[in-house]
């Protein structure tokens, strides 16, 4: 078998920073605040992705670098202090403090790690200070989580106990769901990381199963191997198969019977595949082009080809780990296109060479193809949506049926490479 064709390439990006992860962070961990340490620009980002919060404080803020700050003419670890002291006293309810570097932080070296030594050192017993990096820099907006959870593993508790343990951020309703799966199909014992306490952190040890539930979480999954967990490969939870897939090798790890987890999972296969039907007739046959952003690409692709028909044209990651996605690079048609890394020009040349009938991009890319008659998704959408689970394999084909069923009805009968006349440049 070929497999996929995998290739590489850089240049210009075009894509979200780390940062915005504290978005859908902050809300699994109602005990936690996220401090951004970075500049004004740092701080509209995380506001504008979040929306408007009228009737809550948010869990997350910025300590703003100002002029002096970067020129090197104030002590910012004075100023960092003060306002994370401030902050403690006006919130108290807050359990665990993150330090969250950005990419103005980085340029001027600010030691977040030893600002937050200094501070635990100051806070024990009140507060748990942790660091990490949400930089646009070198990271792309979903690593944002892989570095908040691997700032977490070294605070783990250590235990043999056994048990699976399901890394990454759920919704709240889909990760029970998924819970509730696993305890039918035969295993006792299910925790997660996050937790939805920051200080309810799971113990982790020789016992202990790791099921990633995000293909992003590269930095968690080799920290959780260190400290003895067992990581299975496997392919994501997106769609009816994947997920399937995703279960079955959860409950091959405790050595469940095949007939048990059969008895599960078969009845709900047959109500995804009742629900995946209207979605179908509109996917199936059409061409897409998924530029990388999410690193939810690969599993998109799998489920969008095999469960929906699609074409796929090009299959673009921000970053590829080869071992970590090699089931899900076993389940792609052979000689499909698989680029890691982005030339932001280079790779709108194929898209318009192409001329797909949908391409799944980030928001700044989104505008322009639409104005050139291209119809989009944007990949963010992807992260905030509750899409994973067999249960949710309707819900996650409509996020691509939407934009296609829109294009039709207020543009019928012009060409695909026709400009959309509601759309301007």
């Amino acid at each position: 078998m070929a497999g996929p064709t995998l290739l590489k390439e850089s240049g210009p990006r075009e894509v979200f920073c780390g940062l915005t992860s504290i978005v859908w962070l902050h809300r699994r961990m109602p005990d936690a605040f996220f401090l951004v340490v970075g500049s004004r620009t740092c701080a509209h980002l995380i506001q504008s992705a979040a929306g408007v919060m009228i009737f809550a404080e948010p869990r997350f803020g910025t300590a703003i670098l100002s002029e002096r700050d970067l020129a090197g003419l104030a002590d910012a670890h004075d100023e960092l202090d003060r306002v994370c002291r401030e902050l403690l006293q006006r919130r108290p309810e807050i359990r665990t403090l993150f330090l969250v570097g950005s990419c103005p932080s980085e340029v001027i070296k600010l030691d977040l790690a030893r600002a937050a030594e200094r501070l635990n050192e100051e806070l024990t017993g009140r507060v748990r200070v942790v660091n990490y990096s949400g930089s646009g820099i070198e990271t792309t907006f979903t690593q944002g989580e892989d570095g908040a959870l691997a700032a977490l593993v070294p605070l783990l508790p250590a235990s043999d106990e056994r048990q699976l343990l399901l890394v990454g951020t759920l919704a709240d309703a889909v990760e029970d769901r998924q819970m509730h799966l696993f305890q039918r199909i035969g295993i006792e014992t299910i925790r997660s990381l996050p937790p939805r306490q920051s200080t309810d952190l799971p113990a982790v040890g020789a016992g202990t199963t790791v099921l990633l539930t995000q293909p992003f979480l590269t930095e968690t999954a080799r920290l959780l191997s260190d400290r003895g967990a067992t990581v299975l490969t496997a392919p994501f939870p997106l769609g009816a198969e994947g997920s399937r897939r995703w279960m079955e090798a959860a409950a091959t790890a405790f050595h469940l019977p095949d007939e048990r987890v059969a008895a599960v999972l078969d009845p709900l296969m047959e109500r995804a595949q009742s629900a995946l039907v209207r979605h179908r007739a509109v996917l199936e046959g059409k061409r897409i082009f998924l530029l990388p952003e999410s690193q939810l690409e690969l599993p998109l692709a799998r489920f969008l080809q095999r469960e929906c028909g699609m074409e796929l044209v090009e299959v673009g990651t921000p970053y590829l780990n080869r071992e970590q996605m090699a089931a899900e690079l076993a389940l792609l048609p052979d000689d499909v296109p698989v680029m890691e890394g982005q030339h932001v020009e280079q790779q709108l040349d194929r898209v318009r060479a192409s001329q797909p009938d949908l391409v799944v991009c980030g928001m700044g890319l989104a505008n322009p193809l639409e104005a050139e008659g291209i119809a989009t998704k944007w990949s963010i959408e992807l992260v905030f949506s509750p899409i994973h689970g067999i249960d949710q394999a309707g819900d996650l084909a409509e996020l691509f049926s939407r934009p296609l069923r829109r294009r039709q009805l207020i543009r019928p009968g012009l060409h695909p490479s026709s400009p959309d006349p509601t759309v301007h440049a």
